[in-house]
């Protein structure tokens, strides 16, 4: 498959690529220009397009067959502001899917946020793909107000779409202040650990097999528009998932539980339902298992 990639430098773009061209499939990945590297080492380098999204043109993406847009602007915290946010994950991004169309693509994988369901995410044991959202933050804010618009447009044009609500994906290239480089580089140094008491109970993916499944969803020509939770389907608490990477670095050191206040508006349950996918199909919605 000829795939245009969006966020091919981030980290789980650069999973993505490493993936999508060992099973030699062609790729175009946009990249802000040739100063922006991967986050992990590539096996054999894609066609690099080296422009913003938004200076992309439509002659450029004629002769693909299907959009992988998994660039976004600010995706960790501390999150910038909502109209910082919205003008990338929303408009810049829209007018490029936009030209993407008017070049002949009519498949379209997008990358959302779990974050989006916000704090309807505790009225669920297994958050479910069709659970209304209720984001808290600029950033999942601008996802959530992403997916209504692009699904509408999905449907308008009759185009296959889906969108995968990624859950809390860890591996190879993630920034190094996130828990689990964090966590893993403390276990291999010997020294103690502080974290809160880890009662939080998540969804720990590791990236390398989300790139396997957004390949996997590409290659599903459908004519569906569907949204998709993408987890392992494991969900643990934050203290078993750091006694996990503290046996498998076999530390000296200890971790210290209770020592870290959690954040405010802590939200202590955040697991996907991945069994199931809501599908939109010529206006109406249908569930499927």
């Amino acid at each position: 498959m000829k795939i245009i990639l969006t966020g091919g430098t981030g980290f789980i773009g650069s999973n993505f690529l490493n993936h999508a061209i060992s099973k030699k499939h062609q790729i175009l990945a946009i990249r802000r220009n040739t100063q922006s590297k991967t986050k992990v080492p590539l096996k054999k380098e894609p066609l690099w397009l080296n422009k913003e999204i938004d200076k992309v043109v439509e002659e450029e993406l004629r002769g693909y067959d299907c959009v992988v847009h998994l660039a976004a602007h600010s995706a960790n915290t501390p999150y910038d502001s909502i109209e910082n946010c919205l003008e990338f994950n929303l408009i810049k991004s829209f007018d490029f899917l936009k030209k993407a169309y008017k070049a002949g693509i009519r498949k379209f994988i997008i990358a959302g946020s779990c974050f989006e369901y916000g704090i309807k995410g505790e009225e669920y044991e297994f958050i479910p793909p069709d659970a209304s959202l209720f984001p808290t933050q600029s950033y999942p804010a601008s996802k959530a107000a992403a997916s209504i618009i692009f699904t509408q447009w999905a449907i308008e044009n009759s185009i296959d779409m889906t969108i995968l609500r990624i859950f809390q994906v860890f591996g190879k290239g993630e920034s190094k202040n996130r828990f689990w480089p964090s966590i893993k580089e403390t276990a291999k140094s010997g020294k103690d650990f502080e974290m809160t008491k880890g009662e939080q109970v998540r969804d720990f993916i590791n990236v390398e097999i989300v790139a396997k499944q957004i390949l996997e969803e590409a290659l599903n020509i459908n004519q569906l528009i569907s949204i998709k939770n993408i987890g392992s389907g494991d969900p643990q608490t934050l203290a078993k998932f750091a006694d996990k990477i503290w046996e498998e670095n076999k530390s000296k050191g200890k971790i210290i539980l209770g020592a870290k206040e959690y954040r405010k508006g802590e939200i202590y349950r955040y697991v996907p339902d991945i069994k199931k996918r809501f599908i939109i199909k010529n206006n109406h919605s249908d569930k499927k298992e």
